[in-house]
């Protein structure tokens, strides 16, 4: 063989292995999801929508280079635990989670499965991370709101609705948030001139019955506040709020939409999107006890004018001024 034709030779076959190496499939990775509200929630689909995009615009492919173990945890602490219990089966690479109930589900089950969650109230409170600016465990993720939003649900209850003196206001007592957003509005009730009655959330028909049963005395207004159960009973909420007359104040926009009166609350579609980029690093090799907790930076005010109406309510100038939506 001439000398020309050993090197061409030779040249091919270095090339060889370049070209196998390219062929290979890329390292699979594996992400579980655990979501609080039902399969065919409307909102689910927008917060899976904003986590799905915020992924592949990181460059990870369900189906090529990502698996995707989706569970759904209904709002139910037992629900939540199930499907965290099945999640955590199969040792994904990182897993995100909505609301209190399906972190601490998950936290109960490893120690070290890289979590991160959106939506949750108090993650130092609930033993969730060390610190906001370092967590020090295997979670990290996005708060929800500060301990002054929930004495502004207080507020906006006044400002729309000055006749209120009574407030009923809805809890899942069994988280730690649940508690703390309480004693939040309670520590602003006298200086609004507003008894409290606390309702505990629990099943939908004892739900229906704790509304009628407050509702029964005049000047009475509601507060919900922030829980995967509430998102879950949401409609049955709105409905039951709006069938005894009471102007009622959500803790995010989609109760509005849903037919409620006023609410006050971080955008949560787009949290989805942030913590897209936190399972990207994650993904890459960064721990979650490094990445700080991120806070809300904008709050989101809407009101349902319709619902307002029926209540005969008129809500002043200077606070559909301050709205981000308003409802016609």
């Amino acid at each position: 063989m001439r000398r020309r034709d050993i090197m061409v030779s030779l040249t091919g076959a270095a090339a060889w292995p370049k070209r196998l190496s390219a062929q290979q499939p890329e390292r699979m990775r594996r992400i579980g999801i655990l979501m609080t509200l039902a399969a065919d929630d409307s909102e689910s689909r927008s917060r899976l929508a904003a986590f799905f995009d915020g992924v592949r615009q990181s460059g990870w492919i369900d189906g090529r280079n990502l698996r995707i173990d989706l569970r759904w945890g209904g709002g139910g602490a037992d629900t939540s635990r199930r499907a965290a219990a099945e999640l955590t089966a199969f040792a994904p690479d990182v897993i995100l989670a909505n609301g209190s109930a399906a972190v601490a589900a998950l936290l109960k089950l490893t120690p070290t499965l890289p979590v991160v969650f959106t939506s949750v109230i108090d993650p130092v409170g609930s033993g969730f991370v060390e610190s906001l600016a370092r967590p020090g465990g295997n979670a990290t993720g996005f708060t929800l709101s500060d301990s002054g939003t929930s004495a502004k649900w207080l507020e906006l209850l006044k400002e729309i609705a000055p006749g209120v003196t009574r407030a009923a206001v809805l809890r899942d007592a069994t988280i730690a948030s649940g508690n703390a957003q309480l004693a939040a509005i309670q520590a602003a009730a006298a200086s609004f001139g507003v008894a409290l009655q606390p309702v505990d959330l629990r099943d939908g028909g004892e739900i229906e019955r704790s509304i009628e049963a407050f509702a029964r005395v005049p000047h009475g207004g509601l507060i919900v506040t922030a829980s995967a159960l509430a998102n879950a009973q949401r409609e049955r909420i709105v409905a039951a709020a709006a069938r005894n007359r009471l102007p009622a104040v959500y803790f995010q926009r989609f109760f509005v939409t849903a037919g409620g009166l006023v609410s006050y609350g971080v955008d949560v579609v787009e949290q989805y999107r942030q913590a897209a980029g936190y399972v990207d690093r994650i993904l890459k090799g960064e721990r979650p006890a490094n990445l700080p907790v991120q806070a809300p930076t904008k709050y989101e005010l809407a009101i349902n004018l319709k619902t307002a109406k029926a209540l005969d309510l008129d809500p002043p100038s200077t606070l559909l001024a301050r709205a981000d939506d308003v409802i016609e």
